[in-house]
């Protein structure tokens, strides 16, 4: 009894990742997406830098993973920058 209750509160706390994901533009510059995942995502300069690299040569890039309530406001933030970005 005690073992089917602790599976049940343990089902119940796993929380489902999700990834933000910023997609390639053409109007947005090196720099400029750069600086933004640095000061939004909390990226260091040179895994900021990575990731832009990816976007433009891949199209799309995962730059940051956590639950949706997470991942929320760096979204919302980089929209408001005028990057492409959703979380799947």
């Amino acid at each position: 009894m005690v073992k089917e209750k602790l599976k049940s509160v343990f089902k119940k706390e796993k929380v489902e990742r999700k990834e933000l994901i910023v997609y390639n533009d053409d109007f947005n510059t090196f720099d400029f997406v750069i600086e933004c995942l640095i000061s939004i995502c909390g990226h260091d300069k040179i895994q900021a830098e990575q990731c832009t690299l990816l976007i433009h040569y891949k199209g799309k890039c995962s730059v940051k993973q956590g639950t949706y309530n997470e991942l929320k406001q760096p979204c919302l933030e980089l929209l408001d920058k005028g990057l492409s970005a959703k979380i799947e």
